[in-house]
């Protein structure tokens, strides 16, 4: 499989996250979150320790996306529900179905401090499906259904590339699902997704201002992809 086929890859990430490197990451997110427990910013922190260990921009990124402040983390997770039985979800399409498809691409996705789950891939305005995708939506949908939602509706950022070819296969691949669906595209997301009852996104901006949110992808990891191993660079000792 190339690196175009694994979502979220990069040729240099088989040493930048090498088991040889990882107990330096694990004490640089110590340090980091050292720093934020004292009120300083998470990007000027990744930054300074950052340059103390001469860490690589995905190195850094992937500090950046997991460490979390302890009031951070108490905010986010009082929030988190895991019956959402006979409700109605509203999902961060992208954000959920390209986790996924990493899971199935077997690249590389972080554990988090605040029990999300995230990943490097960045979207800049442009997406395309990939042999996982439909993999991905289709673990999506059986993860719904054995969640026994009422409803789901998927948002998908309308200006991204492709928005409207993945809303499509989405549909497809839906035809014959037990619960209700909705896929829209549509300009904000994240707007739309903080005033939603419920959401799934593993964001952390959305999930710092969010009313309640499922770690869904998370959970279809942990019921459907139970070998995945999501890579580790949580401190051991949270200072």
């Amino acid at each position: 499989m190339t690196s175009q086929q694994k979502r979220g890859y990069l040729p240099a990430d088989q040493q930048d996250f090498s088991e040889q490197n990882l107990p330096k990451l694990r004490n640089a997110a110590a340090e980091i979150c050292y720093l934020l427990n004292r009120g300083y910013p998470v990007t000027a922190a990744a930054r300074f320790v950052g340059d103390h260990y001469q860490f690589s921009e995905r190195q850094r990124l992937a500090l950046t996306r997991t460490v979390a402040s302890d009031a951070r983390i108490r905010n986010i997770q009082s929030r988190e529900v895991t019956d959402i039985s006979g409700k109605t979800i509203y999902i961060d399409g992208f954000n959920v179905v390209i986790g996924l498809e990493i899971a199935f691409s077997d690249s590389m996705l972080f554990c988090c401090m605040d029990g999300a789950v995230r990943d490097l891939a960045g979207l800049h305005g442009t997406y395309h499906l990939i042999p996982q995708t439909d993999l991905a939506i289709a673990a999506l949908l059986r993860g719904l259904e054995s969640l026994r939602v009422k409803e789901a509706v998927i948002l998908l950022d309308k200006p991204v590339s492709h928005s409207g070819k993945l809303r499509q296969r989405i549909l497809e691949l839906a035809e014959n699902c037990p619960f209700s669906l909705d896929v829209q595209t549509e300009n904000p997301v994240d707007a739309l997704l903080k005033t939603k009852p419920l959401v799934a996104t593993g964001d952390a901006y959305i999930l710092e201002v969010c009313i309640n949110w499922m770690n869904l992808v998370r959970y279809i990891l942990d019921t459907q992809l139970c070998g995945f191993r999501c890579i580790d660079i949580l401190p051991q000792n949270n200072t």
